[in-house]
């Protein structure tokens, strides 16, 4: 009746942090995560998979976001790395740099940092993975380079 393998992870599914949670630490998850609660930590999408974070409008992040796809709604304090898509929605407050190959934003969201677009092919796979060693240092300083960077500070109405 129970024949699954446990060690199959092909089964999808979203994460959630409520709003009456607040969750200390790194997350690492490969599908979605919702959060509506306090995230104090990085968030990391799995290494090739197709990770979407969305940060809703009760949510707050205190870390740096290295995910493909990102919906940001709440408060974000950090950088946000995302190699495919990212949409700052109406209530969207980041204080960080944004860097991103695709952006979406709506009237009414607020960046404090810098937007800074990845092209396509310079981008290394090594800039969104997880960890704090010099090589992940190098690959985001080369991510850097041919960016063309606009600084955003303005709240429209």
């Amino acid at each position: 009746m129970f024949n699954r393998s446990r060690n199959k992870r092909s089964e999808s599914g979203i994460t959630l942090v409520a709003t009456n949670c607040e969750f200390v630490g790194d997350v690492h998850f490969s599908d979605q995560l919702l959060v509506n609660g306090i995230v104090k930590g990085n968030i990391y999408a799995q290494t090739g998979s197709k990770a979407v974070v969305t940060v809703s409008e009760k949510g707050r992040v205190k870390g740096e976001i290295r995910v493909p796809n990102v919906v940001i709604n709440g408060k974000v304090y950090g950088d946000i790395w995302s190699d495919k898509h990212v949409e700052l929605a109406g209530k969207a407050e980041v204080r960080g740099n944004v860097y991103y190959d695709l952006i979406e934003m709506v009237m009414g969201s607020c960046v404090d940092g810098n937007l800074v677009h990845l092209k396509e092919g310079r981008r290394d796979n090594k800039s969104m993975e997880t960890g704090s060693n010099e090589g992940q240092r190098q690959a985001d300083q080369e991510a850097r380079k041919p960016a063309m960077v606009s600084s955003v500070k303005s709240k429209s109405a």
